[in-house]
């Protein structure tokens, strides 16, 4: 249960008006601040409640989708906000996919409209060409060609609106927003968030551990399709009156030593949230900055396990420790964490207030400390639900808690300890990666007749995907075509980054491949 500090929302509560109505005194302070300029609080609310308008104007009904496909800019929160303050619910979604993945997701989430980028229109294009389902409009941010008649450009779109007086009266328990869960098996799950759900983290954890500060100027490598990034560029950042740094472009080491040296508009990051794939990018980059250069206060890590070493050399370069956590899309974000003033590298630190955590083992009992167990969660800001999957539903939301998917060890000083998945996923560069759909891609190339792929460690300590594969008799193929071939069909993050041709494959008398063993095998040269 949440503690007795924190008071619950109301039960007429709309999260966009709550954010807007705690900053109604910033006027003229920046909120958000993109390679194109800024945004100020005093726009931020106009132009939320214009968006707001704009899609009731279209016809768009309580608890109605909307498709966000956007990359990180200033019109990324006025299109999240608006939605949610129209009463409308916003799917964000991963700028990363296929024209196959967001034609699904506009079917299953039976959008109205699309707020899409201009750079990403040609793939929701091909997607509505693959799907029956139709929308009302489709709003796109900065476009890049010619708009089609069913297409509005967005500032168009806002500025033929009067902003809406009133939010919509919803309730803390109402469908506010969704962001896609992947699995290790099917389709992507939509999991349905509630208006109360970010009011949480943002008072549990933004506020409760991280203690944000409205001087504070955050910047996020994790975008904000991600419940991570959501949290420390949008939701954190507002319910604490901070500014916000967005970047539509790859967290490359550059790009990120840009942001957080001062490069855009002269504000220096405080506050930056990364993963560990990114830090060891950083670090091993021959243009990293001095510690004089920037103007870090707390650094927050989570997607993927922090390695301690790449921990202990950021802060040796930095000055700062880096504070790692867990969190998931289903609980929307950080559960267990470090600290800024208590910081175990190695660990994942303690619960965060306001949540418990329970190791079970196969049976379902606890486990004592020392061993593994799989991690349930229990909190307030858990999801309702994955909309149209009943036995998904009733298999990760059981009762008051949540499973998570992840083992875990609970340490004598009540810390935790990551020792890996429940299942085969991966966590690559923080995104879950599902070996079954690569093998599956694999296994199209017309030379290759068996592929299994599991996770490496590579020099850094952080995981990677590799395939072994079996040839077909007589067929050649080389590692940097079967690369090729996955980043055609697949989002390009997907692809293996190792690949090792094999004669077969380890399986079980029935024919199942044991990945075990492939792991098994990659544990001695990955040890370090």
């Amino acid at each position: 249960m949440p503690p007795t500090t924190v008071p619950p929302p109301p039960e007429a509560f709309n999260f966009a008006q709550h954010l807007l109505a705690a900053n109604a005194s910033r006027h003229a302070k920046a909120a958000f601040v993109d390679d194109l300029g800024t945004l100020t609080y005093g726009a931020l609310d106009e132009r939320v409640r214009r968006l707001a308008a704009g899609l009731r104007a279209l016809g768009l009904r309580r608890e109605e989708r909307v498709l966000l496909v956007m990359q990180d800019c200033n019109d990324w929160p006025v299109a999240f906000l608006g939605a949610m303050y129209a009463g409308a619910v916003p799917v964000a979604v991963n700028t990363l996919l296929t024209a196959d993945d967001y034609a699904y997701m506009l079917e299953h989430s039976r959008a109205q409209a699309v707020l899409v980028s201009g750079a990403l229109l040609p793939a929701i294009t091909a997607a509505m060409t693959r799907s029956d389902h139709e929308v009302a409009k489709v709003i796109v941010s900065r476009p890049v060609a010619p708009l089609h008649p069913a297409e509005v450009e967005f500032e168009s779109f806002l500025q033929a609106a009067t902003p809406l007086a009133r939010p919509a009266r919803t309730g803390a328990d109402d469908p506010a927003f969704w962001l896609y869960s992947s699995g290790s098996t099917g389709r992507p799950k939509g999991t349905v968030h509630s208006h109360a759900n970010p009011y949480w983290t943002c008072e549990l954890y933004g506020k409760g551990v991280l203690q944000l500060r409205s001087d504070d100027v955050c910047f996020s490598a994790a975008k904000l399709f991600f419940a991570y990034g959501l949290g420390n560029a949008l939701t954190f950042p507002l319910a604490a009156g901070a500014t916000t740094l967005l970047m539509a472009e790859r967290p490359t080491p550059d790009a990120t030593f840009h942001r957080l040296t001062g490069g855009v508009g002269g504000a220096k990051p405080t506050v930056f949230y990364g993963a560990p794939t990114g830090f060891a990018g950083m670090l091993a980059s021959p243009n990293l900055p001095a510690r004089a250069q920037m103007a870090l206060r707390l650094v927050s890590s989570a997607g993927e396990a922090l390695p301690a070493d790449l921990g202990e050399r950021f802060k040796a370069h930095f000055g700062v420790d880096i504070v790692d956590g867990i969190g998931s899309t289903e609980m929307l974000h950080i559960f267990l964490s470090n600290r800024p003033d208590r910081v175990r590298y190695g660990t994942t630190g303690w619960p965060v207030p306001g949540y418990e955590i329970e190791l079970r083992g196969e049976d379902g009992g606890p486990v004592p400390d020392g061993e593994p167990g799989d991690l349930y969660i229990q909190g307030p800001s858990a999801a309702m639900l994955y909309w149209g999957n009943r036995q998904k539903t009733r298999e990760t939301f059981q009762g008051g808690w949540t499973k998570s998917g992840d083992k875990y060890v609970r340490n004598e000083d009540g810390t935790y300890t990551y020792a890996g998945r429940s299942d085969d996923m991966l966590k690559v560069s923080g995104i879950y990666v599902s070996p079954f759909e690569v093998e599956a891609t694999l296994v199209q190339h017309p030379s290759v007749l068996e592929a299994a792929v599991i996770g490496k460690e590579d020099e850094e300590g952080l995981t990677k995907t590799k395939a072994f594969v079996v040839l077909k008799p007589g067929s050649a193929a080389s590692e940097a075509e079967l690369k090729a071939f996955v980043k055609d069909r697949l989002a390009p993050y997907k692809y293996p980054r190792f690949i090792e041709f094999v004669a077969d494959l380890p399986k079980t008398a029935t024919g199942k491949i044991q990945r075990f063993r492939l792991r098994e095998r990659e544990r001695p040269a990955a040890a370090h």
